[in-house]
């Protein structure tokens, strides 16, 4: 793991991006005085982490890789997986920072990303029927939350953010926390967002920060009865 993470600084010292050649092989072995095998295992753990690519063929060899959002998420997912998180330990972290993600962007958005928006509150326009459409509609409502975040100018905010949208989603998928059906979320969820898309239309950040602190609040709630209901259900069955 040492040399591996030393050829992840030789990398960064060398300002190389993504695409760029890495030296061959020998070329490593000499650099970094080290075994071939040893710096074969270290470019296996680099590859399985995203950060290198190979490619066999003409033109082949290693390569600087890109871990993508979407993968680092996943990853960052797994590391949460078999810990016991509550709604309540989302929404507390999502409450701090969403609000501050939505003042930032007021007056900022094109009618473009303002559109994209709406479009996403365009796939709910009504309560759900079944309760296939209540999963969808709960992880629709979350990827409205994703788009805003990737529309931000910082960008660790918005990984955060779209991080804690993923594991919400995953969470209400696997708990179930879309059973009973419960309108009153969606009403509300769907109000909450129209009236933000409008305070980032009229450039009004602090209505716009508002907006998404009750909306964390109501949400915060309303899913905590509904895992309060699941609860209920799994320990009366």
């Amino acid at each position: 793991m040492q040399v591996a993470d030393a050829i992840k600084d030789w990398v960064v010292e060398h300002g190389l991006r993504r695409g760029d050649r890495l030296p061959s092989e020998q070329d490593m072995i000499g650099r970094f005085a080290m075994s071939k095998g040893t710096i074969r295992e270290a470019m296996r753990i680099l590859e399985a982490q995203g950060l290198i690519e190979t490619r066999t063929g003409p033109g082949g060899g290693s390569f600087v890789g890109e871990v993508s959002a979407e993968r680092a998420r996943a990853l960052l997912g797994n590391y949460f997986y078999f810990r016991d998180l509550s709604v309540a330990d989302i929404y507390q972290v999502r409450r701090l920072l969403e609000p501050e993600l939505a003042a930032s962007l007021a007056g900022r958005l094109d009618e473009g990303q303002l559109g994209a928006l709406e479009d996403v509150i365009a796939r709910y326009p009504e309560p759900a029927r079944s309760m296939e459409e209540e999963r969808e509609q709960h992880i629709a409502s979350l990827e409205f939350h994703a788009r805003l975040a990737e529309f931000g100018e910082n960008e660790l905010l918005g990984f955060l953010i779209g991080f804690m949208a993923r594991i919400l989603s995953d969470l209400t998928v696997h708990r179930k926390l879309y059973e009973p059906h419960n309108i009153e979320l969606w009403r509300r969820g769907r109000a909450y967002q129209s009236d933000l898309v409008g305070a980032l239309r009229a450039g009004d950040a602090e209505r716009a920060r508002e907006v998404m602190r009750d909306h964390m609040d109501t949400a915060r709630a309303l899913m905590e009865r509904q895992e309060a209901e699941v609860l209920k259900r799994f320990i009366g069955g």
